[in-house]
């Protein structure tokens, strides 16, 4: 189904307003629903599940330490949008069909507001998995400024509820980023990258069964050995979506520009470019700003990774640039990008300003953007060896663990004690990169090396580390671990204690095991409202605790909304 590209105007997903304050607190109340909305000029309109009746969800735009409230609900159909494997963790058949938990992806937030897998509701809250405690999830917003983004977590269909459109963003501003002056405004644009793949009629199409394509693709004969509907190894759409618009166009004026890029895909890696040749700066991670600007001519990013870029357009007045991807799939070594697929969007670009006259270009792109201490490698109370394995499970079927366990089994093997630093070594011993989520904490890389042999074996060899790219030395809460690889990261956990999941964030990994939960235990000797006197204050966790509403949220606090 071939559609044409660059013919409809890149969306710019609405900002999302309190209901109103309850104790100086803003109080939000966001519906999950089902609707149609059209994705292409030449596309019948798409059923699509959202935020608010929106896909992508409104975006919230929030204070450093101003905390938020956000009560979400279930008004989602009682059936999927999407066919369940029922034989996946998570989704067994006495499990409601539609299940839903909203995790902020990257926000440093206690258990209960996290968005655990087993925290999940059904519609109005009739039903509810075994961890759900509150309906009302507080955000306290005690972090750096920076682009994070809120996403379904439910256990075992993680990847068709994100697919189907429960995914939104949200931002975290404070007065000293605004000091910088960097391109805001209209000049401030976020870009949810997804593939997706449709049925001729418009509606969303998911394969099945492992190698199935779209229509009017002949569809390969199904495999009497694994169930009918299958998970699949991995997700990989035929068409390319921006805030909701398959393949848009974006008119841009001469000038300089700031895109927060957010890979909402399943599945997919990018490798973005400009076909200009013209660089990107990039000015920031998933944890906020970094500390120099980086010049770079392609991005790698991976799902769930964002890049905070800026591109001056002012030497390309007149001229149309396409936003292209060379990334294959799976990465690194799998199939190179179709035509399509090597395309994401267009900027088109004035021969003149709006208003050159009255409103010139004063943004600005300082040599210094913010304060960063790196963590030291001696503090580390324990360096944790984890292994990411490909295995198969009983029908056949590829399955990636991590440290060979599945989610489920006891006991938790990562338990870091409340403000411990700890290293984490990634031995991937798999073909494919996988990007590594920690939620809670946002943590640094250290470096990157080749192994050969059996990570927990004695014929193990590690060769030279290797620093991490330039644009990978600021906070990251998703790194990339490549195949053959150890990577090295490091982090102080904390400030909360309680259960949290780390995992792959390749949808379909995910779902299928490649996930596992881990502790932050309490420490009696760590205050984490105390501030560390060498932190720059936008790292400090005692931010969190310096007002009134870091309190626990009541389970029954929500009747009083």
């Amino acid at each position: 189904m071939a559609l044409e590209k660059f013919v409809d105007a890149l969306p710019i997903p609405t900002v999302i307003k309190p209901e109103k304050k309850i104790n100086n607190i803003p109080f939000y109340r966001v519906t999950m629903k089902q609707f149609q909305q059209k994705l292409h000029r030449d596309l019948p309109p798409t059923t699509v599940w959202g935020y608010n009746g929106l896909y992508p969800g409104p975006t919230f735009e929030a204070t450093r330490n101003q905390p938020i409230r956000v009560q979400w609900e279930n008004e989602l159909p009682f059936e999927h949008l999407l066919p369940i494997d029922r034989t996946v963790h998570g989704a067994e058949p006495d499990t409601p069909s539609v299940r839903t938990v909203v995790h902020l992806h990257g926000g440093r937030v206690r258990p209960e507001s996290d968005g655990y897998p087993e925290a999940w509701f059904t519609r109005n809250f009739e039903n509810v998995g075994p961890k759900f405690t509150n309906r009302v999830y507080e955000y306290p917003n005690c972090q750096r400024p920076t682009t994070l983004w809120y996403h379904d977590h439910a256990i075992g269909i993680t990847r068709l509820n994100v697919y189907s459109g429960l995914a939104g963003l949200y931002i975290i501003r404070d007065k000293d980023e605004a000091s910088l002056k960097l391109p805001s405004g209209k000049y401030e644009i976020p870009l949810l990258i997804q593939d997706r793949s449709f049925y001729p009629n418009g509606e969303l199409f998911y394969p099945t069964q492992p190698g199935q394509e779209p229509p009017p693709a002949p569809q390969p004969p199904l495999d009497p050995t694994i169930p009918n509907p299958s998970v699949v190894p991995e997700f990989f759409g035929n068409t390319i979506l921006v805030n909701g618009k398959i393949w848009p166009f974006l008119e841009v004026e001469p000038r300089k520009y700031r895109f927060r890029i957010l890979n909402g895909s399943n599945s997919r890696f990018y490798r973005i470019a400009l076909s200009s040749g013209g660089s990107f700066i990039q000015i920031g991670t998933e944890g906020g700003l970094l500390e120099h600007p980086v010049n770079l001519s392609s991005i790698i990013i991976a799902p769930a990774e964002r890049a905070d870029v800026i591109i001056d357009f002012s030497k390309n007045a007149g001229q149309s640039i396409i936003l292209t991807n060379d990334a294959p799939a799976p990465f690194p070594d799998g199939t190179p990008p179709t035509a399509d697929l090597s395309q994401i969007m267009m900027f088109r670009v004035r021969k003149h300003s709006f208003c050159p006259d009255i409103c010139p270009d004063r943004s600005k792109i300082p040599t210094t953007l913010s304060c960063l201490n790196r963590i030291n490698p001696n503090e580390a109370s324990i360096v944790r060896k984890n292994t990411l394995i490909e295995s198969t499970d009983e029908f056949g079927r590829l399955k990636l663990l991590l440290n060979n366990l599945e989610w489920n089994q006891l006991p938790l093997t990562e338990t870091p004690k409340n403000g411990q630093i700890e290293i984490w070594e990634l031995y991937n011993t798999t073909p494919d990169t996988h990007p590594i989520h920690l939620h809670l904490v946002m943590f640094q890389i250290l470096n990157r090396a080749t192994f050969t042999g059996d990570p927990n074996g004695p014929n193990l060899v590690v060769g030279p580390p290797q620093p991490p790219d330039q644009n990978e030395l600021g906070w990251k809460d998703t790194v990339r671990a490549n195949p053959g690889e150890v990577t090295r990261i490091i982090a102080r956990f904390g400030p909360f204690t309680g259960i949290y999941p780390w995992h792959c964030h390749i949808l379909e990994h995910e779902d299928n095991e490649m996930m596992r939960p881990y502790e932050v235990l309490n420490n009696p000797d760590f205050n984490p409202g105390k501030p560390i006197l060498e932190q720059c204050k936008d790292e400090s966790f005692a931010q969190c605790f310096d007002r009134k509403s870091s309190r626990h949220i009541a389970h029954d606090e929500s009747d009083d909304y």
